[in-house]
């Protein structure tokens, strides 16, 4: 058993956010190819062990008992009086999921989940219908060239996490446009500041116009049905993680999964022409892209090993998506896009009790944008050089700064 590796060297951008093209960055599969683990720089002072591997991610990511997702300043022990980021470890927590652990985030996720079922998602399926067409009209207006992730990619995620939350239609221009710009990480972060309070405001609003008038969207339900358990602040936090985790995440998606297809012509008819091929298309997208990079790093409370190596009790530990989702160990030659693919549980959206709630959601938004888009457009192409179609690599959430298209 060893206790130390080498450290990652030094780089402008950190390790588990390094990607080239569609996957992961070449010195993160050499990593997920060493034996053993190393140790990577966080902003919180002590360093973290990378977890690569799809078998050690999944096992990391089902064990809450042993890795903690809800950790505060207090739990850190760097040994050496490093500089932590305050803004990183701090703030009301209150609703947000992926800040929690058992057993406030059980309470929390057992009144969330039946909001997300199978039946309830069908019942929303023909307004996401309804939302896509919309936009594939105002393409079609609009006439080549035009910028698929600002007028497509982008607000049909934003106007679908409207109808969720029961946003009135006269406030859903500038909820669009606020979330928009809250996601542009050009903004300074004084403006972004300005516009993370703006946002809290206008669902402290709407919470408290639900809670006057509960409605039948995904709001107006809780409060009819757990008003004595949850505070205005929980319903607040629900709705923030709700706008962030389905929206960007979604809309990358969208962006980045038509660049991919329109440069694997072969996929992308079956995609067109096959509707029996849409589910497992998007699984393979969602493996393939992993436009989730990491989630927030977890904190050990107690010692384990994993791969010969000792996790002690306080060290925390990250994770990379994409290099798991690429792991020759969970499905053959992982490198290659195949949308027929029959490939094991990738982790795009997690595991374990904090899996993406919304997985049903965004499964069903991708199953509608992708088939509808290439459909009424069956001679898109990208209008522009390939290597000059730009990637958002300095995002948290990995995917496109626009794809301009033609037809």
């Amino acid at each position: 058993m060893t206790s130390a590796r080498p450290s990652a060297r030094p780089s402008d951008r950190p390790l588990t956010l390094r990607r080239d093209g569609f996957g992961p960055a070449p010195d993160l599969a050499a990593v997920r190819a060493q034996e053993g683990l190393i140790q990577v720089p966080t902003p919180f002072g002590p360093p973290a062990w990378l977890l690569t591997r799809h078998a050690d991610v999944r096992r990391m990511l089902g064990d809450a008992d042993s890795f903690a997702n809800g950790w505060t300043p207090a739990d850190l022990d760097d040994g050496a009086g490093a500089t932590r980021d305050p803004r990183q470890l701090t703030g009301d927590r209150s609703g947000n999921l992926l800040a929690l652990d058992p057993p406030d985030h059980t309470r929390l996720r057992r009144m969330l989940t039946p909001e997300f079922t199978v039946r309830r998602m069908r019942r929303l399926e023909p307004r996401i219908v309804e939302i896509v067409d919309q936009h594939l009209d105002a393409l079609e207006r609009h006439g080549p060239p035009a910028d698929l992730v600002a007028q497509y990619a982008l607000p049909i995620p934003s106007l679908v996490i409207c109808e969720l939350l029961g946003v009135p239609p006269a406030d859903q221009d500038e909820f669009q446009a606020r979330t928009g710009r809250q996601l542009d990480t050009g903004l300074s972060d004084d403006e972004r500041t300005r516009l993370a309070a703006d946002s809290l405001a206008y669902m402290q609003d709407l919470v408290a116009r639900a809670r006057r008038d509960p409605g039948e969207d995904m709001l107006g339900m809780l409060i009819r049905d757990h008003d004595e358990d949850l505070t205005t602040a929980e319903l607040v936090g629900i709705a923030n993680l709700l706008l962030v985790a389905g929206h960007e995440t979604t809309s990358n998606m969208l962006g980045l999964g038509t660049l991919a297809l329109l440069r694997h012509p072969d996929q992308l008819a079956l995609v067109r022409d096959d509707p029996d091929a849409v589910p497992g298309a998007v699984e393979e997208l969602l493996r393939w892209l992993s436009v989730v990079n990491s989630g927030s790093p977890r904190l050990a409370t107690r010692d384990v090993e994993i791969d010969g190596t000792l996790i002690r009790r306080g060290d925390l530990v990250s994770f990379n998506l994409p290099a798991a989702n690429r792991d020759p160990a969970l499905t053959d030659d992982p490198e290659r896009l195949d949308v027929t693919r029959k490939a094991g549980t990738h982790v795009g959206f997690g595991h374990g009790v904090h899996h993406c709630l919304g997985a049903p959601l965004a499964r069903l938004e991708m199953r509608i944008a992708f088939p509808a888009l290439l459909r009424r457009f069956p001679g898109l192409h990208i209008a522009c050089a390939d290597d000059e179609v730009p990637f958002a690599v300095h995002k948290a959430i990995y995917g496109l700064e626009a794809l301009p298209v033609a037809w």
